[in-house]
């Protein structure tokens, strides 16, 4: 067994990223519902101030939430047939983030209203979340990840929850399989008696890794109210997105996971549900309880680790219920050359059997 006592003393690929973030990627900013027409949401994601809000035809929109003219964030004003109206003097901005109108001219005044602009970031709406991309190059962008066979609504539950903590320590407490008997012991998920050996083959996909589909885990209490024999495939992908694809018979169960940076110690993490079984519908008010405590209990975890971390001490990572996180550092140093070099990104997982006991 490999251990890597300071993944920093390590080889590069093993080490920890730079803490810049990856900004050529697609994030997931917020679950649609939350983005009403006619309001304004203001968000701090990778650091900068975004206002969101939705144009004259629904489609969500992002800008820099700032005026230019002087300083007051955008997010205070108001919005009227898809353009904002900023609190302090009433300049107007589209969609696209242009001036449309500056009501202390008077008309024979000249001035340019195309030489004012807001920065605008594209923004798109998939299966029911709002989705920003950062970068410089959207339509050199891998495509927002989706969840398969649930159709084109948006999630069945949509519930979200504030991370203290930078955004490598989220992640990989994502993907980490072996934290799940301590960090969510209860009777409905899984108690520190059931802890068994597992072996799961894992191999690469685009910008990230699959454990193969595979006979649910026997002691996650939650799967059985699918009923049958649930199979199970989850995805992780850059830039911090997990899918799990559960099939019970005819019918599915996806859920996506995407942690964002809000800032450099400050995370978001957003869990969608979706399903196909219309019997789990009628029981969605009593199934977004338990969602919200097992966000809770990564998050309560997560704080107490801060508490360490804040000493900055070296990290242990092991084969192979730390391979997963190994993966992750590796992935996110190769996009991050691949980007600064213009070359293609070339996957550094490589096909595995990982075996742990959880």
């Amino acid at each position: 067994m490999t251990a890597i006592a300071d993944p920093r003393a390590t080889d590069s690929e093993d080490a920890p990223p730079d803490p810049g973030f990856l900004r050529e990627l697609w994030y997931l900013v917020l679950p649609g519902g939350r983005l009403p027409r006619g309001r304004l949401v203001a968000k701090t994601v990778l650091g900068e101030p975004l206002v969101l809000g939705r144009g004259a035809d629904g489609a969500p929109f992002a800008l820099r939430d700032i005026c230019p003219h002087r300083g007051i964030p955008l997010s205070c004003g108001r919005l009227e047939r898809g353009e904002i109206e900023c609190a302090y003097h009433g300049w107007r901005f589209d969609a696209a983030g242009c001036c449309t109108a500056i009501p202390s001219l008077v008309e024979d005044q000249p001035f340019q209203l195309s030489r004012v602009k807001v920065a605008a970031y594209p923004c798109r709406e998939v299966q029911g979340n709002v989705w920003v991309f950062f970068g410089k190059d959207p339509a050199g962008a891998p495509e927002i990840p989706r969840v398969a066979d649930v159709g084109e609504g948006g999630p069945r539950i949509a519930e979200s929850m504030l991370l203290q903590g930078p955004i490598d320590h989220a992640v990989v407490g994502l993907m980490d399989p072996a934290h799940g008997p301590f960090v969510h012991r209860s009777w409905w998920w899984r108690s520190r008696a059931s802890i068994h050996a597992k072996a799961k083959r894992f191999e690469p996909s685009p910008l990230g890794f699959t454990m193969v589909r595979h006979r649910a885990s026997s002691n996650s209490r939650a799967y059985r109210l699918l009923g049958g024999v649930p199979e199970t495939e989850i995805v992780f992908r850059l830039p911090s997105i997990r899918i799990e694809h559960v099939r019970a018979g005819r019918h599915v169960l996806g859920g996506l996971t995407a942690v964002t940076p809000l800032g450099p110690r400050e995370t978001e993490i957003h869990h969608l549900i979706y399903w196909t079984m219309p019997w789990l519908t009628a029981l969605r008010p009593l199934l977004r309880p338990f969602v919200r405590s097992f966000l809770g209990q990564d998050r309560d975890i997560m704080a107490k680790q801060q508490i360490g971390l804040a000493h900055a001490p070296p990290l242990l990572l092991i084969d192979d219920a730390d391979r997963p996180a190994k993966w992750y550092y590796r992935l996110k140093n190769e996009y991050a050359r691949a980007t600064a070099e213009r070359r293609p990104f070339v996957n550094p997982v490589k096909p595995r059997e990982l075996r742990w006991r959880s």
